[in-house]
């Protein structure tokens, strides 16, 4: 029988391969039938940018924690620690929460609506298929110490 320490999450796949699956389908339904953002201006386009940088800038903070921790960003790889520091203070997933912020500016940045209008069925299975699954696990794993952190930072922001 394995243990929390030698298993895994259990995730359906690694959290960026869901998010570029998803914009993959948006951009082939883009060049299948072009669907712009409604009055979308200059402004959206380096709004798109800006969340862009925004993303990269969060994924490589929260990944610097988790190196220090000396535990692996992947979740389909056991978890060595619990990080609660750094953005883990304000998010329980600032990584998921960076791909979502990427995600988002690079629809404004492509001036398109189909990866937008896949947003929900997109978050709804990252929720079952991801979030779920690895608080699942972190709360096997670490018990009453992730059931505190839970309780004192919230899931998303």
């Amino acid at each position: 029988m394995s243990s929390p320490t030698d298993k895994s999450s259990g995730v359906i796949a690694p959290p960026p391969f869901i998010f570029c699956v998803a914009f993959g389908a948006a951009f082939g339904l883009q060049r299948l039938y072009s669907l712009n953002i409604p009055l979308l201006h200059a402004k959206a386009e380096w709004t798109g940018m800006a969340l862009i940088d925004f993303s990269g800038l969060l994924a490589l903070w929260a990944a610097f924690y988790m190196w220090r921790a000396r535990t692996p960003i992947n979740p389909m790889r056991p978890t060595r620690a619990l990080v609660v520091t750094g953005p883990y203070r304000f998010s329980r997933n600032p990584l998921s929460l960076s791909l979502v912020i990427l995600y988002v500016g690079m629809a404004l940045r492509l001036n398109t609506l189909w990866p937008l209008l896949l947003m929900p069925p997109l978050l709804a299975i990252f929720h079952y298929g991801v979030i779920q699954r690895e608080e699942r696990y972190l709360e096997e794993k670490f018990g009453n110490e992730y059931r505190n952190y839970c309780s004192a930072v919230r899931r998303w922001f």
